[in-house]
């Protein structure tokens, strides 16, 4: 894909650093010359100086190409104007990252395809580190209607050496949920499991549930003790 990132800061820095590495074609615009000969030298990215809210740096920057924009510059108002601009030059994909919660609905009617509100995402992080602390990683989809848990299984557990199958079976495990990935060595890829899928010790499953459902499934994975 081509993708055009506004503002090579620290974030977009580091997203054009993942995206390379994944064989996407990067291209950023910057007002900051130091930025911009960064992202050159030390990232590989077409960089482009200039305002990332001007057509003619956008133009020449390709936004008519560009399979996705992702708009990371310092000011939702800024933002705001690239995702018009974005949306005007038909960019499929539009995202932007929101700082200021009352810049939802605007970008929502602009186009904006992805809204990422970076400071709801670190908050989010904070609680769940603090409610949940045996749970790995945890993700809200449907403004939080459903989860997906990443949990550990711990050496000694007494869930080691069952099924899938057998475990959705169990009464102690929550109605509901569902163990959609596995990952049975950090060093292996995770891939979806079935019922005859065995569980091992130190692996690592996702789970999708609900919300009022998360304790539930720590309580069950809490019988992993030794």
């Amino acid at each position: 894909m081509y993708v055009l990132i506004g503002g090579v800061g620290r974030m977009g820095s580091d997203l054009a650093k993942t995206l390379i590495h994944m064989g996407h074609t990067i291209a950023a615009v910057d007002t900051d010359a130091v930025a911009c000969q960064y992202a050159r030298e030390k990232i590989g990215v077409m960089a482009f100086e200039g305002s990332a809210v001007n057509t003619t740096v956008l133009l020449e920057a390709g936004i008519r190409k560009a399979n996705a924009v992702i708009a990371t510059l310092q000011e939702d108002a800024l933002n705001l104007a690239l995702v018009t601009l974005c949306k005007h030059y038909g960019v499929p994909q539009i995202i932007v990252r929101m700082s200021d919660r009352d810049f939802a609905e605007p970008y929502q009617l602009a186009g904006a395809t992805h809204i990422i509100s970076t400071t709801e995402l670190a908050i989010n992080r904070v609680i769940n580190a603090i409610e949940y602390p045996q749970v790995d990683a945890m993700m809200h989809f449907e403004q939080g209607q459903i989860e997906v848990l990443k949990l550990s299984i711990p050496q000694k557990c007494s869930i080691v050496g069952r099924s899938v199958a057998e475990i959705a079976q169990d009464y102690r495990f929550p109605a509901g949920t569902l163990i959609i990935g596995y990952q049975a060595h950090p060093q292996e890829n995770l891939n979806i499991p079935n019922g005859s899928t065995i569980l091992e010790s130190g692996s690592t499953i996702l789970a999708v549930t609900k919300p009022e459902l998360v304790r539930q499934l720590i309580d069950f994975m809490g019988l992993c003790s030794p």
